[in-house]
């Protein structure tokens, strides 16, 4: 077996795994967690396919924006803070397994094109042609159609994300101007006949 190989099902393996535990794990901690590994891994298969750009931008958008979403459903969700300082530390040992895999998965395809271990079959891109260039010429010309479908699901997202999170209508103490032209006095002020009395 090729060392390439060796890291792609070394990837794949660790891709399947991470995005099982993101749809199954019942900790919001946990799911996000491995699903940045899940990011960090694709990111991988990304780079032995020689795509960097794909790769970075999976890194950097990806992995950043979930970080991102993270904290505004724990800010719309209303989770208690303390609880999720309390048991921060808990997290630890799963956060230091993830940080360890990444660690090895960016060794072993940085040092496998440092070491020349990789033999590419992808046709390399001329100095001409850049990766980004080629990457936006499919997209709108051959993909364009998958590109538009995915951008409207991303939009049907956001507005049940937005609707999902959409609580009641507030109580406050505005009141209607036009109520208050209408009032007559009668209806707001109540005048009481008490007997007086006499202190001894």
């Amino acid at each position: 077996m090729e060392f390439k190989t060796f890291v792609f099902y070394f990837f794949s393996a660790i891709l399947v795994f991470a995005g099982l535990r993101v749809i199954t794990s019942r900790n919001p901690v946990h799911a996000a967690l491995f699903l940045v590994l899940a990011f960090f891994s694709a990111a991988g298969v990304w780079m032995l396919l020689q795509a960097e750009f794909l790769a970075i931008a999976l890194i950097l958008i990806y992995v950043g924006a979930v970080m991102v979403l993270f904290l505004f459903v724990v800010m719309m969700l209303d989770i208690n803070l303390d609880r999720l300082r309390e048991g921060f530390w808990s997290y630890l040992p799963l956060g230091s397994i993830i940080a360890l895999l990444m660690v090895t998965e960016m060794a072993l395809v940085l040092g496998g094109n440092y070491f020349g271990l990789f033999e590419s079959g992808v046709p390399q891109a001329t100095a001409e042609v850049s990766n980004v260039k080629a990457v936006g010429r499919l997209i709108f010309t051959e993909y364009v159609y998958p590109f538009e479908l995915a951008s409207v699901i991303l939009l049907v997202g956001i507005v049940a994300a937005v609707a999902l999170t959409q609580r009641g209508k507030r109580k406050n103490k505005s009141v209607n101007p036009a109520q208050q032209v209408f009032v007559k006095a009668a209806d707001r002020v109540r005048v009481l006949q008490m007997p007086a009395e006499k202190r001894d």
